[in-house]
């Protein structure tokens, strides 16, 4: 069973209320293969209810057919991506318990993408077919409708790597980890609320070294942090050299590892095995008396939607830790959360992703040491 899934959503009404569907799949993006679908008729509906009822119809048949898995919807409806990512309010009376019964339905770290609506024409035939009458096949059989993706390059692909014009600059977040502590050296885990160690004379030397390749690409507006000692013990020196005053956000804390801080990745082996193999399994369990790479996520989207919203169009550097820098990495290139263990970032490292006004990204530069460039 695939550990990650893509749910495609859609749905529409032939009048605007009037007769009304929704269309839903489940699809496994390693292989594109649909694990489930469904498509539905809703009597006489708005298009927006209709859209709600296919995002509700999909995390249900996730639940059935991938339950452990991470999902990430796709849908071209703006107003149900911005309602469901929490950046805009759900005022209409009759969306709000739909919304309601969706946010149960989705798992921590369930990621919300806007796509064109070419990009979502799977869901949208399944949608046509129920209107017209046609059965759905619970999964799609070389002889049955299901629509295909796209082979040749989408316009979605084409904006992610630059081909595509784009009306409005992005918004340019550079990711900072923060330089070498005694706990980096010893490869100890150090999440929140633990020993909050301090850098060593190599961290700063690392942080001044960042610091100096920040200045000379230039054009930062704005400085963040997250309040650990060390982030902000290097966003001081980043702060300095580029004359900007950084800005605390709690919400870029490190994941807090509970009883498993200051411990070695082996001695934890030795004390907490059951735990540990638990942990590595599911991105969804916390270590004991800590949080789960699951909050985390669903913790750093907030964080980084904050910043879009504030700083539109400009660059800003985020000083923070592993994990919340991976998460952002996994977002951004759509990979599952167990690659979160596939990643390794060096102390003092940037990471550069764009974030455009129609809701596309792309990564720019991933773990770039300053002092080698």
């Amino acid at each position: 069973m695939t550990d990650h899934v893509i749910v495609e959503a859609d749905g529409g009404s032939r009048g605007n209320p009037g007769p009304a569907a929704y269309g839903a799949l489940v699809r496994d993006p390693a292989t594109g293969e649909v694990i489930a679908q469904d498509g539905k008729t809703l009597g006489i509906a708005t298009n927006n209810v209709a859209e709600y009822s296919g995002l509700i119809a999909g995390l249900e048949l996730a639940a059935e057919y991938a339950p452990n898995a991470s999902i990430e919807v796709r849908m071209d409806s703006k107003l149900v991506i911005e309602q469901m990512a929490g950046r805009w309010k759900i005022k209409h009376p009759d969306l709000q318990p739909l919304a309601i019964k969706a946010q149960g339905l989705a798992p921590f770290g369930t990621e919300w993408t806007w796509v064109p609506r070419a990009q979502n024409a799977a869901a949208d035939a399944l949608a046509n077919m129920a209107l017209d009458g046609v059965p759905i096949p619970l999964q799609p059989t070389a002889a049955g409708p299901a629509p295909a993706v796209a082979k040749e390059p989408s316009d979605l692909a084409k904006a992610l790597q630059g081909w595509g014009p784009q009306a409005e600059p992005p918004t340019q977040l550079i990711f900072l980890r923060h330089g070498e502590t005694p706990h980096t050296v010893e490869k100890r885990f150090s999440g929140s609320g633990g020993d909050d160690p301090a850098l060593s004379a190599t961290g700063r030397a690392q942080a001044q070294a960042a610091a100096e390749y920040l200045s000379r690409i230039g054009g930062v507006d704005a400085l963040v942090t997250s309040p650990m000692l060390r982030t902000r013990q290097t966003a001081e020196v980043v702060g300095a050299k580029l004359g900007l005053e950084p800005v605390v956000d709690k919400s870029w804390i490190e994941v807090a590892f509970g009883d498993w801080d200051g411990h070695t990745f082996a001695e934890i082996q030795q004390k907490w095995p059951d735990a540990l193999n638990a942990w590595l399994e599911s991105t969804a369990v916390a270590p004991p008396g800590g949080e789960s790479f699951d909050t985390c996520a669903r913790r750093v989207r907030s964080a980084r939607d904050g910043i879009l919203a504030r700083y539109p169009g400009k660059t800003v550097v985020v000083v923070t830790h592993v994990t919340p820098i991976k998460l952002m990495v996994r977002s951004v290139l759509q990979a599952p959360m167990s690659s979160l263990f596939r990643m390794e970032l060096r102390p003092a490292t940037l990471t550069e992703i764009h974030w455009y006004a129609d809701g596309l990204a792309s990564m720019k530069s991933f773990n770039v040491q300053p002092s080698l460039v």
